[in-house]
Protein backbone atom coordinates (compact mmCIF):
# COMPACT_ATOMS: atom_id res chain seq x y z
CA UNK A 1 0.00 0.00 0.00
CA UNK A 2 2.71 2.58 0.82
CA UNK A 3 4.32 1.59 -2.64
CA UNK A 4 1.11 2.31 -4.68
CA UNK A 5 0.19 5.15 -2.34
CA UNK A 6 4.35 6.73 -3.31
CA UNK A 7 2.71 6.18 -7.43
CA UNK A 8 3.94 2.75 -7.72
CA UNK A 9 1.91 1.46 -10.39
CA UNK A 10 3.43 -2.22 -10.51
CA UNK A 11 2.41 -2.12 -6.55
CA UNK A 12 -1.13 -0.95 -7.33
CA UNK A 13 -2.00 -3.23 -10.38
CA UNK A 14 -0.78 -5.94 -7.36
CA UNK A 15 -3.18 -5.07 -5.19
CA UNK A 16 -5.98 -4.63 -8.48
CA UNK A 17 -5.13 -7.97 -9.34
CA UNK A 18 -5.40 -9.57 -5.96
CA UNK A 19 -8.42 -8.49 -4.78
CA UNK A 20 -10.54 -7.51 -8.13
CA UNK A 21 -12.08 -10.63 -7.89
CA UNK A 22 -13.61 -10.67 -4.03
CA UNK A 23 -14.51 -7.22 -4.76
CA UNK A 24 -16.49 -8.13 -8.42
CA UNK A 25 -18.07 -11.24 -6.67
CA UNK A 26 -19.54 -9.16 -4.05
CA UNK A 27 -21.00 -6.09 -6.01
CA UNK A 28 -22.38 -9.20 -8.57
CA UNK A 29 -24.53 -10.83 -5.79
CA UNK A 30 -25.56 -7.21 -4.24
CA UNK A 31 -26.92 -5.91 -7.74
CA UNK A 32 -27.66 -9.29 -9.41
CA UNK A 33 -25.95 -8.04 -12.49
CA UNK A 34 -22.83 -9.10 -14.43
CA UNK A 35 -22.75 -5.17 -15.86
CA UNK A 36 -23.29 -3.41 -12.21
CA UNK A 37 -20.78 -5.17 -10.50
CA UNK A 38 -18.03 -4.70 -13.47
CA UNK A 39 -19.05 -0.92 -13.14
CA UNK A 40 -18.84 -1.45 -9.36
CA UNK A 41 -15.71 -2.55 -9.22
CA UNK A 42 -14.04 -0.08 -11.41
CA UNK A 43 -15.35 2.35 -9.62
CA UNK A 44 -13.76 0.87 -6.25
CA UNK A 45 -10.05 0.81 -7.64
CA UNK A 46 -10.41 4.38 -9.31
CA UNK A 47 -11.56 5.09 -5.80
CA UNK A 48 -8.74 3.65 -4.10
CA UNK A 49 -6.51 5.83 -6.29
CA UNK A 50 -8.04 8.79 -5.54
CA UNK A 51 -8.02 7.70 -1.59
CA UNK A 52 -4.66 5.61 -1.28
CA UNK A 53 -2.71 8.49 0.52
CA UNK A 54 -5.59 8.95 3.08
CA UNK A 55 -5.82 5.48 3.53
CA UNK A 56 -5.59 4.85 7.26
CA UNK A 57 -4.66 0.70 7.19
CA UNK A 58 -4.87 0.81 11.60
CA UNK A 59 -8.88 1.79 11.06
CA UNK A 60 -9.72 -0.73 8.63
CA UNK A 61 -7.51 -3.63 6.14
CA UNK A 62 -8.05 -3.03 2.85
CA UNK A 63 -10.13 -5.72 1.90
CA UNK A 64 -12.68 -4.42 4.38
CA UNK A 65 -11.89 -1.24 3.05
CA UNK A 66 -12.60 -1.68 -0.39
CA UNK A 67 -16.22 -4.07 0.63
CA UNK A 68 -16.67 -1.06 1.95
CA UNK A 69 -16.45 0.92 -0.94
CA UNK A 70 -17.86 -1.37 -3.03
CA UNK A 71 -21.17 -1.82 -0.69
CA UNK A 72 -21.40 2.20 -0.88
CA UNK A 73 -21.21 2.29 -4.84
CA UNK A 74 -23.77 -0.57 -4.94
CA UNK A 75 -26.34 0.66 -2.63
CA UNK A 76 -25.96 4.02 -4.32
CA UNK A 77 -26.14 2.78 -8.09
CA UNK A 78 -29.14 0.44 -6.98
CA UNK A 79 -30.70 3.75 -5.30
CA UNK A 80 -30.56 5.59 -8.49
CA UNK A 81 -31.62 3.30 -10.76
CA UNK A 82 -34.25 2.50 -8.40
CA UNK A 83 -34.85 -1.10 -9.17
CA UNK A 84 -33.07 -4.22 -8.62
CA UNK A 85 -31.13 -5.62 -12.21
CA UNK A 86 -32.76 -9.20 -13.01
CA UNK A 87 -30.26 -12.16 -12.59
CA UNK A 88 -28.09 -12.38 -15.89
CA UNK A 89 -28.55 -15.56 -17.38
CA UNK A 90 -26.30 -17.62 -19.09
CA UNK A 91 -26.31 -19.14 -22.41
CA UNK A 92 -25.99 -22.51 -21.24
CA UNK A 93 -24.36 -24.69 -18.48
CA UNK A 94 -21.06 -25.94 -19.66
CA UNK A 95 -21.34 -29.91 -18.51
CA UNK A 96 -19.02 -32.98 -19.43
CA UNK A 97 -20.38 -35.98 -21.02
CA UNK A 98 -20.04 -37.82 -17.48
CA UNK A 99 -22.37 -35.29 -15.53
CA UNK A 100 -26.09 -36.50 -15.72
CA UNK A 101 -27.36 -33.64 -17.97
CA UNK A 102 -30.97 -34.38 -15.20
CA UNK A 103 -28.69 -33.33 -11.98
CA UNK A 104 -27.25 -30.62 -13.91
CA UNK A 105 -30.06 -28.78 -14.64
CA UNK A 106 -31.39 -29.47 -11.03
CA UNK A 107 -28.25 -27.76 -9.77
CA UNK A 108 -28.51 -24.70 -12.25
CA UNK A 109 -31.59 -24.39 -10.98
CA UNK A 110 -31.67 -24.53 -7.58
CA UNK A 111 -28.23 -22.19 -7.67
CA UNK A 112 -30.63 -19.83 -9.98
CA UNK A 113 -33.12 -19.88 -7.04
CA UNK A 114 -31.12 -18.84 -4.35
CA UNK A 115 -29.62 -16.02 -5.92
CA UNK A 116 -33.00 -14.77 -6.64
CA UNK A 117 -33.75 -15.18 -3.16
CA UNK A 118 -31.13 -13.76 -1.87
CA UNK A 119 -31.43 -10.53 -3.95
CA UNK A 120 -35.16 -10.35 -3.25
CA UNK A 121 -33.77 -9.82 0.62
CA UNK A 122 -33.85 -6.31 1.98
CA UNK A 123 -30.46 -5.08 1.47
CA UNK A 124 -29.22 -4.93 5.39
CA UNK A 125 -29.79 -8.98 5.53
CA UNK A 126 -28.28 -9.38 1.88
CA UNK A 127 -25.12 -7.84 2.68
CA UNK A 128 -24.89 -9.76 5.92
CA UNK A 129 -25.81 -13.29 4.04
CA UNK A 130 -23.52 -12.72 1.33
CA UNK A 131 -20.06 -11.46 3.33
CA UNK A 132 -20.48 -13.78 5.87
CA UNK A 133 -22.10 -16.93 4.08
CA UNK A 134 -20.45 -16.63 0.23
CA UNK A 135 -17.62 -14.72 1.02
CA UNK A 136 -16.64 -16.48 4.40
CA UNK A 137 -15.62 -12.89 6.52
CA UNK A 138 -15.85 -13.63 10.30
CA UNK A 139 -18.51 -11.56 12.28
CA UNK A 140 -16.15 -8.90 13.26
CA UNK A 141 -15.07 -8.37 9.75
CA UNK A 142 -18.76 -8.40 8.50
CA UNK A 143 -19.59 -5.70 11.05
CA UNK A 144 -15.97 -3.43 10.14
CA UNK A 145 -17.66 -3.02 6.48
CA UNK A 146 -21.23 -2.38 7.45
CA UNK A 147 -20.43 -0.03 10.51
CA UNK A 148 -22.41 -1.75 12.88
CA UNK A 149 -21.81 -4.08 16.04
CA UNK A 150 -21.17 -8.11 15.92
CA UNK A 151 -24.41 -8.08 17.20
CA UNK A 152 -26.45 -6.42 15.17
CA UNK A 153 -24.49 -8.83 12.43
CA UNK A 154 -25.54 -11.90 13.94
CA UNK A 155 -29.17 -11.26 14.08
CA UNK A 156 -29.38 -9.51 10.52
CA UNK A 157 -27.65 -13.46 9.92
CA UNK A 158 -30.42 -15.41 11.63
CA UNK A 159 -32.92 -13.40 10.37
CA UNK A 160 -31.52 -12.92 6.64
CA UNK A 161 -30.94 -17.13 6.96
CA UNK A 162 -34.83 -17.52 8.31
CA UNK A 163 -36.03 -15.58 5.37
CA UNK A 164 -34.26 -17.82 3.11
CA UNK A 165 -35.35 -20.25 4.54
CA UNK A 166 -38.90 -19.40 4.53
CA UNK A 167 -38.54 -18.45 0.82
CA UNK A 168 -37.22 -21.80 -0.27
CA UNK A 169 -40.45 -23.35 1.41
CA UNK A 170 -42.56 -21.30 -0.29
CA UNK A 171 -41.19 -22.51 -3.89
CA UNK A 172 -40.61 -26.63 -3.33
CA UNK A 173 -42.68 -28.87 -4.67
CA UNK A 174 -44.00 -32.02 -2.87
CA UNK A 175 -40.94 -34.16 -3.73
CA UNK A 176 -38.82 -31.93 -1.39
CA UNK A 177 -36.95 -29.95 -4.93
CA UNK A 178 -37.82 -27.42 -6.79
CA UNK A 179 -39.31 -27.99 -9.85
CA UNK A 180 -36.74 -28.74 -12.55
CA UNK A 181 -37.57 -28.55 -16.24
CA UNK A 182 -35.85 -31.01 -18.84
CA UNK A 183 -33.15 -29.75 -20.71
CA UNK A 184 -32.28 -30.32 -24.59
CA UNK A 185 -28.28 -30.52 -24.78
CA UNK A 186 -25.33 -29.04 -22.62
CA UNK A 187 -22.93 -26.69 -24.45
CA UNK A 188 -19.24 -28.41 -24.31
Amino acid sequence: MRRAAAGDREAFAAIYERDRTVVYRFARLMSGSNATAEDVTQEVFVTLIRTLSSYEPQRAGLLTYLYGVARNLTRNRLRRDRRFVALDTAAGTPCSSGDDPYDAAARAQERALLRRVILSLPSRYREVIILSDVQGLTYAETASILQVPVGTVRSRLSRGRRMIAMRLQKTEVPGGLPAVRPIERCVV
